[in-house]
């Protein structure tokens, strides 16, 4: 049993990873993955969830439990008897309850010992960052999509030697 992100990353049995990529290829590795139906599969997520609905799963042995806290949070990932566990990040799970983010992420990091763990956010924040330090791969996607006004190129402004072209340095001095 394997997850294919991309051309390449693949997610493995028996670790915790945590993931930071673009919904449209996340529901693309879940729902194009025919063979996760076999699996006891754990969906978990907060009180809104920005893909489960997009996740095309008949299997009777799809679950999906959303605790609301990280107390509740924690009792999730340590009851899970799951073979693919996979977390949809939700930081509002932690306001106030930074002191339990390591406690949590040690109890990921255990759970990845007996199943696929995967912690997927579409991008980081710093719950999410403290989680995933204990992950036994963190791996980013890039979409391929231009972020919205950028034009497609890089958001960052030229300076006028970028600008001046091949001209503007020929060697590099070093003194």
């Amino acid at each position: 049993m394997l997850i294919e992100l991309s051309k390449g990353i693949t997610l493995h049995p028996g670790t915790f990873t945590a993931v930071i990529a673009p919904e449209k290829k996340i529901l693309a590795a879940l729902n194009e993955n025919t063979d996760l139906q076999r699996f006891l599969f754990l969906y978990i997520c907060g009180n809104y969830s920005r893909i489960l609905t997009g996740i095309s799963r008949t299997s009777a042995n799809f679950e999906v439990r959303r605790p609301f806290t990280a107390d509740q949070f924690l009792t999730v990932i340590t009851e899970a008897a799951h073979t693919i566990v996979f977390i949809e990040h939700d930081p509002t799970q932690f306001d106030g309850a930074g002191r339990l983010l390591d406690t949590v992420a040690s109890a990921l990091r255990q759970a990845g010992r007996e199943a696929m763990v995967i912690l997927w956010a579409p991008a980081s924040d710093r719950s999410f960052a403290v989680l995933a330090r204990q992950a036994d791969r963190v791996i980013e996607i890039v979409s391929e999509e231009p972020v919205p006004g950028t034009r497609g190129v890089s958001s960052r402004r030229m300076t006028r030697a970028s600008r001046a072209g091949a001209g503007a340095q020929k060697t590099l001095e070093v003194s």
